[in-house]
């Protein structure tokens, strides 16, 4: 029997397991896809000793950029984003795992808000600085968008919350949560220290969290009248996409 997965940590919000396991079993799929909560990165080579039949594996908070330092390769999208989310794994001749990385966010995320854009949105704020804020930035700027990045602290090419204002938020109509904040094990209660005040109709609330689909910032953004998507169709079509990788 074939063997998937996925990193991370925590893994309670994960879907991945569910939605590949009822897929193996509609479809007659001799497959299991098992969640590998790890509480470090160091962990990896054990799973792969221990589970041999192992063939791929996502990968999620916080071991996107971290994964890459077992990887005998990587995609040219993984390599210019710098940040991995599907691993696939296969046997030299002596048995030993060799890993290639890829990222499939670019494909999830870049479908399923084409339609939403439509050319209304020329500027836009990632909120947060991991990997997958990575992937998001690498699909705007194929989308001709303008971003820039939102964190605790200034930076080159990055901004902080503390400098948001008025005239930012007005200016910069798409706003995507690439944070865990609100994420089902990371507090669903809380969301992007962001001036709610200043979003008006003409706004675009994205949140890359899909467990909960109706998170608190874009609970928010819909207060204020702005159009909200959840990451939910990001990760179906991330995960479709994670399927094609494995069986290349």
């Amino acid at each position: 029997m074939k063997k998937f997965g996925i990193i991370g940590f925590p893994l309670a919000q994960s879907a991945s397991p569910a939605f590949f396991n009822k897929k193996f079993e509609k479809e007659g799929i001799d497959a299991v896809y098992l969640p590998f909560e790890i509480e470090s990165i160091d962990e990896l080579p054990a799973i792969l000793e221990q589970h041999p039949e192992l063939c791929g594996f996502n990968v999620t908070i916080p071991y996107k950029q971290k994964v890459m330092q077992y990887l005998a390769g990587m995609s040219g999208e993984a390599k210019d984003i710098d940040a991995v989310n599907v691993v696939k794994v296969t046997r030299d001749s002596d048995g030993k795992p060799v890993l290639q990385g890829f990222n499939s966010d670019v494909i999830g995320f870049t479908r399923s808000i084409e339609a939403l854009i439509k050319g209304k949105h020329k500027k836009a704020l990632i909120l947060g600085t991991g990997g997958a804020s990575k992937a998001i930035a690498y699909s705007l700027k194929r989308l001709g968008i303008e971003y820039i990045f939102v964190s605790r602290s200034a930076g080159e090419g990055k901004i902080a919350y503390a400098d948001l204002n008025k005239e930012i938020i007005e200016e910069h109509t798409l706003i995507v949560n690439c944070t865990p904040l609100g994420m089902t094990g990371h507090g669903i209660d809380k969301c992007p220290d962001i001036p709610y005040e200043h979003v008006r109709e003409k706004h675009l609330f994205y949140d890359i969290v899909y467990n909960p689909e109706n998170t608190l910032f874009l609970q928010k953004g819909a207060e204020r009248g702005a159009t909200t998507k959840s990451g939910y169709e990001m990760w179906y079509l991330q995960a479709l996409a994670s399927w094609e990788i494995w069986n290349r």
